[in-house]
């Protein structure tokens, strides 16, 4: 192990790490996920093995982590901005995503494959990548109810699984993923008729 971890300090650490996940997305993304082994990542990211187990205990958990790092360049949680109606911080936050998805469509799609292969994927990727953005979501939506943008009587969290049967679906099945879209879901769930009930 001479690749000067300690002596190094922090940055090089760093910087090793961002190596690893820009090599295991590139491997995921040509080879789907079941094919690339940590012995691959290693060897794309010109570093050792036990390298990539300093830092993830499996390899779920590495491209996992790549995949978030990504995601966290193109979509945040939305803030609460009064400045902004609920309506349209979903869609800017429904653009943000299927940014992410068209550089990464592919990725997502093979994670998805083996998660219905591999049961113990699949419970860390709900767990980890599929429950947060369900959260984002159903927050966004829970504050829109109580400034009185969706009724009161509305079931948020039916209307947050709409929201996301909606793009995944697209993705599934190859469809575009763009800002009209974007529009069409947010027009959707807060058409004019979901604002009425319960303002009595």
């Amino acid at each position: 192990m001479s690749e000067g971890k300690r002596s190094a300090g922090r940055p090089r650490d760093a910087e090793a790490a961002g190596t690893i996940k820009a090599a295991t997305l590139k491997l995921v993304r040509e080879r789907g996920y079941e094919a690339v082994s940590i012995a691959a990542i290693a060897s794309e990211a010109g570093v050792a093995r036990q390298t990539l187990y300093n830092r993830w205990n499996t390899k779920a958990d590495l491209v996992l982590d790549a995949v978030f790092e990504e995601t966290g360049r193109y979509a945040s949680a939305p803030l609460n901005d009064p400045t902004q109606t609920s309506r349209m911080q979903l869609e800017r936050f429904l653009v943000q995503v299927f940014e992410h998805l068209a550089e990464n469509g592919g990725t997502i799609r093979a994670l998805i494959a083996a998660a219905q292969e591999n049961n113990g994927f699949r419970e860390i990727f709900r767990k980890r990548f599929v429950n947060p953005r369900e959260e984002i979501v159903t927050d966004l939506l829970k504050r829109a109810q109580e400034r009185r943008e969706i009724g009161q009587d509305c079931n948020i969290n039916i209307l947050s699984s709409f929201v996301h049967g909606a793009f995944w679906y697209a993705l599934l099945n190859g469809d575009t993923l763009d800002k009209d879209f974007a529009r069409n879901i947010a027009d959707e769930i807060f058409r004019s008729d979901r604002k009425s009930s319960g303002q009595g």
